[in-house]
């Protein structure tokens, strides 16, 4: 069932927005040559917890993970695409990093993700970060009413397949509200002009993810969560939380 939100409640979603935003902010401050994925999390908490704010993340347990996750935020590193585990592992000079996060504001979620670089940054991990960047907004411009489900996904690998990237449509974006994951589906990749009609009251996680190798394949790594390109080679995942309104798309998880 496909819940639609009063004004009133896309603007206490927009709070939790806010939350995730500040949480992406302290965590980017944070990661450096060094820093451990754990130690990222706990920046993560911190923001949450000032807040009074809960987190989505932790304690899920969807069919594919085969655990309940640990953290409250996704930390991705280099080949790693998506729901990454913040370990123990130490950022390097170089690294590319995802983090996701969800959190919960007066029973109400918002979910996003930014991706950046750690020390000296590679010309080539720039440029995926920014053509993620140009896809999610893409995706995002195309969240209109009236339109179609299918504008999104088309909107979105026109411009990452477009610059020779991978992407992948088994994990994609869906609906949120009073739960992190409701309906609909959003898919990364789709025909223009199909899918569910969309209109004003729907609220939306959109999330592309690029693979830098130009291959759509991955695998699940041996800790049950993290989603790595086969090919090793480095990846993406950018993500707003979108409600779409009567004057077009609205992104909630903005600061």
């Amino acid at each position: 069932m496909i819940e639609l939100k009063s004004a009133g409640e896309i603007a206490a979603m927009r709070e939790a927005g806010r939350v995730v935003a500040a949480v992406q902010s302290a965590v980017r401050d944070r990661a450096d040559i060094g820093v451990t994925l754990r130690q990222l999390d706990e920046v993560a908490r911190t923001v949450l917890e000032e807040a009074k704010a809960g987190a989505s993340f932790l304690g899920y347990h969807p069919s594919f993970g085969a655990t309940p996750y640990p953290g409250v935020i996704c930390t991705s590193v280099n080949g790693t695409m998506l729901h990454g585990l913040p370990t123990s592992y130490r950022l390097r000079d170089g690294d590319l990093l995802s983090v996701d996060c969800g959190a919960i504001v007066d029973g109400w979620h918002a979910d996003g993700t930014v991706s950046l670089t750690v020390g000296h940054a590679r010309a080539e991990d720039l440029k995926l970060i920014r053509v993620a960047e140009e896809t999610l907004a893409a995706g995002i411009e195309a969240a209109v009413p009236g339109g179609r489900m299918g504008d999104i996904g088309h909107a979105m690998s026109t411009v990452g397949r477009g610059a020779g990237y991978g992407m992948q449509n088994d994990f994609g974006g869906h609906g949120i509200g009073r739960s992190m994951h409701e309906s609909p589906w959003v898919p990364n990749e789709a025909r223009p002009g199909r899918g569910l009609r969309l209109r004003p009251g729907l609220v939306i996680a959109i999330e592309p993810s690029l693979m830098a190798g130009g291959g759509d394949e991955y695998y699940m790594a041996d800790d049950g969560w993290s989603v790595c390109s086969a090919d090793g080679s480095r990846s993406v995942h950018v993500e707003h939380t979108v409600a779409i309104t009567e004057n077009g798309p609205v992104v909630l998880t903005l600061p």
